[in-house]
């Protein structure tokens, strides 16, 4: 039984989608770390940036571990000329959840959510909780299933094969 209750935690028990708490010991200082901690390669943690594409439009980003986002590819995707990393106050406002803990679940308003499909490469992984220190661990099947709205597109600056 999950004693944590969160936004994220709620969102998955009402879509009936199993999973499990993991809280750290201590501080996170890096994603091997947090790999490392909860017995998983860093490319099984999948975070969730959440970008400003104008004042009030943002897409949540989803990437696994330690890739990093094609800007050009994200700008091309969304039709945009420019956008921005969001600030922490922008991600808390939006999301409910601090940097560090965002999730695609559980969010105040919909977002419009963008997902490498790299992230459904693993058979598990591990996700923003809405609590720093704390993770949320899935198959990749129901974390697929719980995202029927994503968009998929390939984000990353290069592929790993």
């Amino acid at each position: 039984m999950n004693t944590l209750s969160t936004p994220v935690t709620q969102a998955l028990d009402r879509l009936g989608i199993p999973y499990r708490v993991f809280i750290h010991p201590g501080p996170v200082r890096s994603l091997e770390q947090a790999a490392q901690e909860r017995g998983q390669q860093p490319e099984q943690i999948i975070r969730s940036l959440l970008f400003r594409i104008s004042k009030e439009e943002f897409v949540l980003a989803l990437v696994a571990g330690p890739q990093q986002i094609d800007w050009k590819k994200l700008r091309r995707y969304l039709g945009q000329k420019r956008l921005t990393t969001a600030s922490e106050s922008e991600v808390l406002r939006l999301t409910g959840y601090p940097r560090g803990a965002v999730s695609p679940f559980g969010l105040p308003q919909p977002i419009r959510t963008v997902a490498d499909p790299g992230i459904f490469v693993p058979q598990e992984v591990s996700i923003g909780s809405g609590v720093r220190g704390t993770t949320i661990i899935l198959a990749t099947a129901d974390l697929q299933q719980a995202l029927p709205e994503i968009e998929l597109v390939s984000l990353l600056s290069q592929s790993k094969s």
